[in-house]
């Protein structure tokens, strides 16, 4: 099997001893908090290093945790390295004194003989770089709506440049085969390929995360919704349903740490 790998980069006015100390003492502060951006985001309260060799990258729950890796190189304001417990892939984060302050690179590639990757990591850092400059953590709001183009990275770059959208990210450039994040204010627009033809379907698909995902999908059933997708654990939970002139909704759990005006916000 060919390697696979994946990488991204920052640079920001730091030391690299206080960049390592950010990424990993205060990883919960900088990660995007999202309904999709965790492997149990029904659940997920934190995020979580801990330091040196054999420690464990997790993620947090209410009494339990799902580890996430396991740290194979722990050098101080230098490197972090991790083997993934949830994929095949082992992640590289190196940290380089450059003439603005520190550069941070992270590289996710496919363990030999592996099989599966989730390559989110470049993406993650980038998370790391935009929080590092502004000084605050991001949430998404709990609607969202998902666009379907035939050149999604080419749309993404004409919406950033017409309509003023803007990406938390800034990963244009390396979007191919994954979805788009753009944003406005904190509401995500996530742009995805279309697969096959239109065949006059909608191309866009509102997501809205709900406080009780079963209550709603028991709702929307007993009223005559026709469901697509029933409830699946794909990272978050969700399922999928038509509207009366068949545009699909997804709806996912919302996070237990919204804010309860957030939480009131997202009952459907």
């Amino acid at each position: 099997m060919s390697e696979r790998s994946a990488s991204a980069q920052v640079e920001f006015a730091a030391e690299p001893q206080r960049a390592f100390i950010a990424f990993t003492e205060e990883i919960d502060a900088w990660w995007v908090r999202g309904a999709i951006n965790f492997f149990d985001a029904a659940r997920a309260v934190e995020m979580r290093i801990e330091p040196g060799v054999d420690g464990r990258v997790l993620e947090v729950y209410e009494g339990d945790v799902l580890e996430l890796g396991r740290i194979t190189v722990w050098e101080p304001a230098t490197r972090l390295a991790y083997r993934s417990s949830v994929d095949d892939s082992e992640i590289d984060v190196r940290f380089e004194a450059v003439d603005s302050g520190t550069r941070v690179t992270v590289t996710q590639t496919l363990v030999p003989g592996g099989e599966k990757m989730f390559d989110f990591w470049p993406r993650t850092l980038l998370w790391f770089g935009s929080w590092f400059d502004q000084g605050r953590p991001k949430e998404i709001a709990p609607f969202s709506i998902a666009l379907y183009y035939e050149k999604p990275v080419e749309a993404a770059r004409w919406l950033v440049r017409v309509f003023q959208l803007r990406s938390w990210t800034g990963i244009l450039e390396t979007a191919e085969g994954t979805w788009i994040e753009l944003h406005h204010g904190n509401v995500a627009i996530l742009l995805f390929e279309i697969e096959g033809e239109r065949n006059g379907a909608h191309t866009d698909m509102p997501w809205v995360y709900v406080d009780d995902l079963d209550a709603h999908f028991g709702y929307a059933q007993a009223e005559g919704a026709t469901i697509t997708t029933e409830i699946h654990q794909q990272g978050y939970r969700a399922y999928t349903a038509e509207d009366l002139e068949g545009r699909r909704w997804t709806f996912a759990q919302a996070r237990p740490t919204m804010t309860p005006s957030e939480r009131k916000d997202a009952r459907g």
